[in-house]
């Protein structure tokens, strides 16, 4: 039987069946192998040191950890690939052609936390259906967060106080925050708050006609969009995220624990899977390091994990994260 070419995130059947073989005894012969070259290839399987014919396995969570760093890599390759691409169209964004006399550019880059505010101040003004927004950690801590937190109380009440409704999705960290939380509670009229494990970034449309998104990452950038199509992508993607989200405001949902495990824990397990670092599951979940950390150690101490290595092979063995969504 021919053996097709694959990618190492995935075992051709001839591949999984040699290899669970080759962990029950202990070693398969090179002749065997060769019905899988995969296993030779993806490091599965090497030589024994005092058979050249006989191949020995590689402990499966040895191998998931190498291949997760794999995984890592590629992951951080593309991200410094949309750095170059956003830092190589910045100033074309900025030189493109003036609209016409009149007409609304579908597309304006604003420059400087200010006159962002102020661009966004204006776009609301005139707001009388509704606002949508996702906010995440970054936009809500520092000075990014106090400029914003300032600017967006009185228009917001404004725009609830036209008979408009505001729905909002943070992520589920932020509900401790007293001035996030506090917020909330000190505005009157039509607002819904869900929370999610991890956001986008900034996001925030108008009626359906405007939307605003980063367009550098420390917030000092921002892109204004009014073309159709960039519209009913965003308000698209908002009300899918809408959907997995759980209530936060005006009503608080607890959300279950599955086995022992948290829902925090499962969001970060998924993480580690995924290869990452306990400052990049940090970032992604808007918390400091040191509180992942103490995650990380709960959820290995619930699995009975003695190693990092360890713990990826039993995340993925335990079903923690089929529970999610």
């Amino acid at each position: 039987m021919t053996h097709c070419e694959h990618g190492v995130d995935e075992l051709c059947p001839a591949g999984a069946k040699l290899y669970e073989r080759a962990l029950r005894t202990g070693h398969i012969s090179a002749g065997d192998a060769a019905e899988a070259p995969c296993l030779t290839d993806f490091g599965l399987l090497h030589p024994a040191l005092d058979d050249l014919g006989r191949l020995e396995p590689v402990a499966p969570a040895a191998a998931l950890h190498r291949l997760l760093r794999s995984s890592a890599a590629r992951i951080a390759d593309e991200r410094r690939r949309e750095e170059r691409l956003l830092a190589q169209f910045e100033p074309l964004l900025r030189a493109g052609d003036p609209a016409p006399a009149g007409e609304t550019p579908t597309l304006r880059l604003h420059s400087g936390t200010k006159p962002i505010n102020q661009a966004i101040t204006d776009a609301m003004t005139e707001a009388a259906r509704e606002v949508l927004c996702i906010q995440s950690h970054a936009g809500l801590t520092g000075p990014r967060a106090r400029a914003a937190v300032a600017a967006a109380r009185e228009r917001d009440q404004a725009i609830l106080d036209r008979g408009a409704r505001i729905r909002a999705l943070y992520q589920h960290t932020l509900r401790h925050v007293p001035a996030v939380y506090g917020g909330f509670e000190r505005l009157r009229g039509d607002i819904e708050v869900r929370g999610l494990d991890e956001t986008p970034d900034r996001l925030i449309v108008v009626d359906r006609t405007v939307a605003f998104v980063p367009a550098a990452a420390d917030g000092t950038l921002a892109l204004e969009a009014r073309h159709p199509a960039l519209i009913t992508y965003f308000v698209t993607t908002f009300d899918r995220l809408w959907r997995l989200a759980s209530p936060l405001y005006p009503i608080l949902e607890q959300r279950p624990t599955v086995n022992g495990i948290t829902p925090r824990q499962q969001a970060i397990a998924a993480l580690l899977v995924e290869g990452h670092t306990d400052a990049v599951v940090a970032e992604r979940l808007g918390m400091n390091i040191r509180t992942a950390r103490v995650h990380i150690a709960k959820l290995a101490a619930t699995l009975g994990s003695e190693s990092r290595a360890q713990l990826g092979y039993l995340i993925s063995r335990s079903g923690i994260l089929d529970q999610e969504g």
